[in-house]
């Protein structure tokens, strides 16, 4: 998102009552919360790999355990 576009969203944020406001600055917060720990992770995960920690996944395992996670929710 440019800051052009950031920036107008925040203008039209700016008009709502303050309970809404206070909600969407919440979600938001929670949303830039949960990016930066994904690029933490991610970072992690190719430090690891720089460092030739990897190792080869059996990707239908992988798979099944993902479909058995998520097939609950």
């Amino acid at each position: 998102m440019s800051t052009v576009t950031l920036k107008a969203a925040l203008a039209k944020v700016n008009e709502l009552p303050e309970t809404d406001q206070d909600r969407i600055g919440q979600e938001l917060t929670r949303y830039v919360d949960d990016l930066q720990q994904l690029r933490a992770d991610l970072d992690k995960g190719l430090a690891s790999l720089d460092a030739g920690l990897g190792k080869e996944l059996d990707i239908e395992a992988v798979i099944a355990t993902a479909k058995k996670q998520y097939a609950s929710k």
